[in-house]
Order: structure tokens, then sequence, then C-alpha cells
């Protein structure tokens, strides 16, 4: 049986139609075993030194590339109560199409004719700015007035003034002439009296004397009255010149404390004015409110407030749109270790849920069902879950990723990354190292500078 001896028992009469015997008989050769031992091993090493493309796996989803192509919720501005709705779930809209209405629910905006009440106050008010406004220039008029009547009654009591003062000289004259006629007619009646008692004159001659001396004291005293009564008018001319003066600044501060009134009531008004403008205003775009307009073109998906008399606050979410246009991106997230291997412009293979595919990670080339992509964002802050969040659009060097991908479809990712050979991926493996860190070569073979520094 094992062969020790070179004596055989194949012969023996009988042995053959052993079962057992004829089993053991025919069982494969050993020297065959260990050549395919052998070729199996040769292949193996061969395998060892293959290149093998170093990759990140990582989970993905299907998202629209620019914000504005993403799901949105449409939110209501102001509070109210719903009323009608215009669409329903599924149904395609277009940009301004309306979606529901809604009543108002404040009290201070259920005046159904709130907006026209509002214009009539502030047209009142504009009319009594205006009015206002004529009652300043009516100031301004007046005071105008006052001041030419001021300068030409000023001017006429400087006439008046010098006129008097004229008058004083004239009298002045006047009464020193009056002085010396008085003088001379006593001095003749003293020559006289002499001449009288000489006897060269007769007593009538003397009276005649006499008569001509009070004469003449008479017109001093009169002449004296009249010089008094000059200096008195030129007292009288300053008095007015004064008075006038005193008068009219009076009367043209009196006009301007009324401008200023009126230019104080006119600046309150036109405060108001504003206020009411404002109000108007956000009256007439809170009434077009009342109407939730779709923002965009898109797909009506959900809707988040139902029925009808059912009310919202600010800000509430009312339904969700999905946008018609759209351009297709992958969000996959990257542990913090491989964040630093990956660089804009890198590609990426991806697979889509749903769609059959065989993937050879190390191998790419080989890889069927699978889409390319190129990396276009990359987080600079960890997301909630831990990772960095990385955005990978469609790379045009491969075939176009398929129109029947619904945005938010889970998918896998290959980013690709050095190619080494298979011993060392397995040796990097077992000993928990990461992928050689790669960075990415211009076209002569040289690392850009920005990414030296």
């Amino acid at each position: 049986m094992l062969n020790i001896t070179h004596n055989t028992i194949k012969d023996k009469a009988g042995m053959k139609n052993l079962n057992s015997f004829r089993i053991l008989n025919t069982r494969t050769n050993s020297r065959r075993l260990i050549k395919t031992l052998y070729v199996f091993g040769a292949i193996c090493l061969l395998v060892l030194f293959l290149p093998w493309t170093q990759n990140i796996k990582s989970t993905a989803r299907v998202t629209a590339l620019k914000p504005n192509q993403r799901p949105q919720t449409i939110h209501s501005i102001i509070a109210g109560r719903i009323e009608k709705w215009y669409v329903q779930e599924g149904q395609f809209v277009k940009k301004g199409d309306t979606i529901l209405f809604i009543s108002e629910t404040k009290e201070e905006y259920l005046d159904p004719k709130l907006v026209q009440n509002t214009e009539q106050q502030l047209k009142a008010k504009e009319l009594t700015v205006k009015s206002y406004f004529e009652k300043v220039n009516a100031n301004d008029e007046q005071i105008d007035a006052l001041i030419q009547s001021r300068i030409l009654k000023l001017e006429q009591a400087r006439n008046k003034l010098i006129q008097a003062n004229l008058k004083v000289q004239s009298d002045s004259i006047d009464l020193s002439a009056a002085q010396l006629n008085y003088k001379i007619a006593k001095d003749q009646l003293l020559r006289m009296e002499e001449l009288f008692k000489e006897g060269l004159k007769s007593l009538t001659d003397l009276e005649v004397r006499k008569q001509k001396l009070q004469e003449t004291q008479a017109k001093v005293i009169s002449q004296e009255n009249k010089f008094i009564g000059s200096k008195n008018e030129v007292l009288n001319a300053k008095i007015e010149l004064q008075s006038i003066n005193a008068d009219y600044s009076d009367k043209i501060a009196k006009s301007e404390s009324e401008k200023y009134a009126s230019l104080s009531n006119m600046y309150d008004a036109e405060a108001i004015v504003s206020k009411l403008q404002n109000q108007y205003v956000n009256y007439s775009i809170r009434s077009g409110m009342y109407y939730i307009l779709a923002p965009q073109d898109g797909y009506i998906t959900k809707a988040i407030q139902s029925g009808l008399g059912e009310t919202i606050k600010e800000g509430t979410e009312i339904i969700s749109i999905m946008p018609f246009d759209y351009e297709l991106a992958v969000e996959m997230y990257v542990n913090p270790m491989d964040i630093p291997l990956l660089d804009k412009g890198q590609h990426v293979q991806i697979q889509f849920d749903g769609w059959p595919s065989i993937i050879f990670s190390g191998w790419p080339g080989i890889s069927y069902g699978t889409y390319g992509g190129e990396v276009v964002a990359i987080d600079n802050f960890v997301s909630e879950n831990g990772k960095y969040r990385v955005l990978v659009a469609h790379d045009k060097d491969y075939p176009k990723w398929p129109k029947e991908i619904r945005l938010g479809a889970g998918a896998q990712s290959l980013t690709l990354l050095k190619e080494v050979p298979v011993w060392y991926e397995l040796w990097r493996q077992i000993n928990g190292f990461p992928p050689d860190y790669y960075k990415q070569f211009n076209a002569t073979g040289k690392q850009n500078k920005d990414e030296k520094k």
C-alpha cells in the first residue's frame, strides 16, 4: 500500500473488484500537485509586482452642483391663514406662478381699505406741508417788505434829523443876531440918556430908544424860544429814528418767529409724510405677499402645510419645490486623515445605487458601470459627522452620468491616488499606514510653485 517494497498486490486475484482499492489507486499524482503549486506561487509573485492604484473609498449621495439648483422650501414672509391652493404635489410650475393665497390675521392689517386710507392720509399731509411752505414764503416776503420799509423810514428820519440840525444852526444865528441888536439898542439907549441929560435930545427920542430896546429884547427872548424848540426837534428826530429802528426790528423779529414756527411745523409734517410713505409702501408690498409665488421653474414635491383655514406664522415652511433645471454633483464625506490627499481637479470614480457595476478598486481601467467625476470643492471645516465634505462634479473627459439619477440617491466613490505595486499596498494595509501623499503635476512634470510653498 505504501510502496515500501517492490512486492505489489495490484495483480492479485480479486483486488480490482474492490471499490476502496480502486479509489486509492486513482489518487492524484503528487508531482502534478507540486507543479501546480509552483505555478500558482509564481503567479502570485508576479501579481505582487503589478501596479495598484491607491484609492479612498467613501459613501456619497447625489446633489446639485449649485445651491440654487437644490431642493428648497418656500416660506411665508407674513403670518396669515390659508384660503386657497392653486397647485398639487408633483405638478410642474413656472417662475411667478401662484401656489396658494393667504388672508390677513393681524388686527392692524384687517382693514380691506388700509392701503387706500393710508394713501389719503399721505396726500392730506403732503398738502399740509405745501401750505406750511407757502406760509414760509409769505413770511419771507413780509420780512423783505419790512426791511425795505425800515430802510425808507430810517432814511426819512435821518433827513428830518438833518433838517432839525440845520434849523438849530439857523435859529442859533438868528439868536446871535437878535442878541447883537439888543446890545446895540442898549448902547444906543445909554448914549441917548446922556444926550437927554445934556439937553441935546428930547424926551421923545429917549422914549423911542427905550421902546426900541424893549423890541430887541423881545426878539431875543422869542429867538431863544425858537432855538430851544429847534433843539427839541433834533432830539425828537433822534428819538423817532431810534423808535423806527426798534419798531421795525420788532416787526421783523415777529415775522421771523412766525416763519421759524411754520418751518418747524413743516418739518414735523414732512416727518409724518415720510412715515406715512413708509407705511404706504409697506402696506402695498404686504398686500402683494398674500399670494405665495414660485421662485423658479420646478416641480412641487411636498406640501408641508395642508388644508384650508390653517394659520401659519412668519417664516413657516409651506411647500417644497424641486428645480427643473439642475446640474448633478456628488457630495462625499472623507476622513480627516485622508483629506490632505485630495485636491481640486482630482479624478473620482463613482458608482450610483441602482446601476449594475463591477468594480476593481485597484484597477479602475477594467471596472465596469462606474462614472468619472472631478473634485470641485473641499470644505475647510469638518461636518457634524466628523468628516470633511467634498463636492464632485461630472468629468467632461468621461461619459455623461445617467439622466435617470435623482437628487438624494446614494453612491459610492473611489478617489484615485498614486499607483504603487501590489506588495506595497498589502504592506501598507497590514501596517495600517495611510495612502501615499499625492500631488498633481503640471504638463512639464514639475510640481506647482504654490503647492511647494
